[in-house]
């Protein structure tokens, strides 16, 4: 099975050849005895340590909904804890504060971001994932997630509870229409997902590119393009959790090895990131204050 998204596609297990979507492999002959074997009775499993006497293989459990569930649940609490730390660690500010009292929030958002972008791009593109990148980049993120929290909660207070709670109502109700309507997802909906992902990250460059030259193109403002903006991406992260499910369930079919639950890990904590993120936007223009 071939998969669209850049996150599931370096996964040699997920693509392997003969691989169906309940996880049957193919083989020649359409299951006749390979004529080569002669009669079982003479069949020998040879003498250990002999020549032409391969070592013995350890198979890798395949990845189950626990797993998965314990993985995701241990990136979540990274982001969580790094977020909380960076909340607390750094000045408590309010609406008096000197506007130069926040520059360390906005080094911990700017630090933590590009950190945070560089790993998503090596853990989307790496064939075989691993589970310290994967952390790493929880931790990056959730130190870019303390820095912008507290700026929007100083900005606009109570905001971020409102987040939270949203960010936690998407997902839950985004599985619960995933598994109650059964949807099914195809190439086509994957190739339209993964390509309005990646053009909205690349306007987002480019207005911050622009921006360093005096160029507003608005979609960061509390107006209606940013209002705008953020609604379309909020949308996006859902259908983005839609391709997380999925490649989860096909996964387990697929009786793909247990590692890869790292991928899915990952995937998931960035759907949920940028929901929280579009969604604290959404309030934020919302408040207007």
């Amino acid at each position: 099975m071939q998969s669209n998204n850049p996150v599931f596609r370096r996964s040699e297990e997920f693509n392997r050849p003969g691989a169906n979507a309940y996880g049957n492999q193919t083989y020649a002959g359409n299951g006749a005895p390979y004529a080569g074997y002669g009669d079982p009775s003479t069949w020998s499993t040879g003498t250990p340590g002999a020549p032409g006497t391969g070592a013995p293989t350890t198979v890798e459990r395949p990845m189950t909904i626990d797993s998965v569930v314990m993985k995701t649940g241990l990136a979540l609490a990274v982001v969580v804890v790094t977020a909380a730390i960076t909340w607390i660690m750094s000045p408590d500010v309010d609406q008096n504060t000197d506007p130069s009292a926040i520059s360390g929030l906005i080094a911990a958002l700017t630090i933590g971001s590009l950190g945070a972008f560089v790993l998503s791009m090596v853990n989307s593109f790496k064939r075989v994932i691993s589970p310290a990148l994967v952390l790493a980049f929880c931790a990056f993120e959730g130190v870019a997630l303390g820095g912008l929290s507290k700026l929007f909660n100083l900005w606009y207070p109570g905001v971020v509870i409102g987040a939270v709670i949203g960010t936690f109502g998407a997902f839950a109700g985004t599985l619960a229409v995933y598994k109650f309507f059964n949807i099914k997802v195809g190439t086509k909906f994957r190739t339209m997902v993964i390509a309005a992902m990646f053009g909205m990250v690349g306007i987002s460059v480019i207005a911050l590119v622009l921006s360093l030259f005096g160029v507003n193109l608005g979609i960061f403002d509390n107006g209606a393009i940013g209002l705008l903006f953020a609604v379309v991406g909020l949308a996006l992260g859902v259908f983005m959790l839609v391709l997380d499910f999925d490649f989860v369930e096909q996964g387990i079919a697929n009786q793909l090895p247990d590692r890869e639950g790292w991928r899915a890990a990952f995937a998931l904590t960035v759907s949920l990131v940028w929901i929280y993120t579009n969604l604290l936007r959404i309030l934020a223009i919302l408040r207007g204050d």
